[in-house]
């Protein structure tokens, strides 16, 4: 096979860029040179956060498109493997599938050299890969993730942000990215709460959510009439586990309720 006789390292991108350039996700197909660009579905306002037993990833629903809502019900939360969350905001396109070749990448890596990559080098992969679309980013379709997951051999979670060219820093308790990312932060640095328990965690992130939304007209809040809450995941030392949308709308109702009273 051409493969064996080719490339021989366990990265899957630069395996498609030497053997089969013609199969590599190509960014590029979203800039139109000098010409206006079409208009592009934008995701919205994600987080990440800390807490007792890992991390917790959340996003809301909502794309945007211009001032139009392109989707209501987008998916902006990604398990990337068993011990890892990608959450996207920025041009959906190439978010969405910048998430999904990263989770191909790290099950090739784990093919080839029979072990998973450590949480440090997962979330540097993942910086390599928006390093390669700061070209697309130069013409608007910006890619600005949050990455997390629990770390096996330190037994906690780890949250990391990105910029768009690359660069990567790790938070240690919380961060927001996307439109309404400035409000989110703000309610988390008053309710966040290091050592959180499970519901607490989901109480924080959608109280974070919720005041991002009454802010930000780009962020999706709770949709009770067509049922639509925001996505969270939880990242343990158990794995990725995606949470209901029943004990999600049971946070989120005891958090109105909570505020009626204070208000009362």
């Amino acid at each position: 096979m051409r493969f064996w006789d080719g490339y021989k390292g366990s990265s899957f991108v630069e395996l498609l860029a030497t053997e089969h350039p013609h199969l590599k996700p190509d960014v590029g197909r979203w800039i139109a040179g000098d010409r206006d660009l079409p208009a592009t579905a934008h995701g919205t306002t994600v987080l990440g956060l800390r807490w007792a037993d890992g991390v917790l990833v959340a996003g809301d629903r909502l794309a945007t498109m211009g001032h139009q809502v392109a989707s209501r019900e987008i998916e902006k939360v990604y398990a990337t493997d068993a011990y890892s969350l990608m959450a996207i905001a920025g041009a959906a396109g190439p978010a969405i599938e910048m998430a999904r070749l990263l989770g191909v990448q790290f099950e090739h890596h784990e093919k080839i050299e029979g072990e998973a990559l450590e949480l440090e080098g997962k979330a540097n992969t993942l910086s390599q890969l928006i390093r390669q679309n700061l070209p697309a980013a130069m013409q608007g379709m910006v890619v600005v993730p949050i990455f997390a997951g629990f770390d096996r051999r330190r037994r906690l979670g780890r949250v990391w942000r990105y910029e768009v060219t690359g660069g990567r820093f790790e938070e240690r308790d919380f961060d927001s990215v996307g439109s309404g990312s400035i409000f989110a932060r703000e309610s988390l640095k008053k309710s966040y709460q290091g050592g959180a328990d499970r519901n607490d965690a989901l109480r924080m992130a959608l109280e974070a959510l919720t005041d991002a939304a009454d802010e930000d007209r780009g962020t999706g809040g709770v949709d009770e009439l067509r049922g639509i809450y925001p996505r969270v995941k939880l990242c343990t030392s158990a794995g990725v586990e995606d949470v209901s949308d029943d004990e999600v709308a049971q946070v989120y109702r005891n958090l109105l309720e909570s505020r009626r009273r204070r208000v009362g």
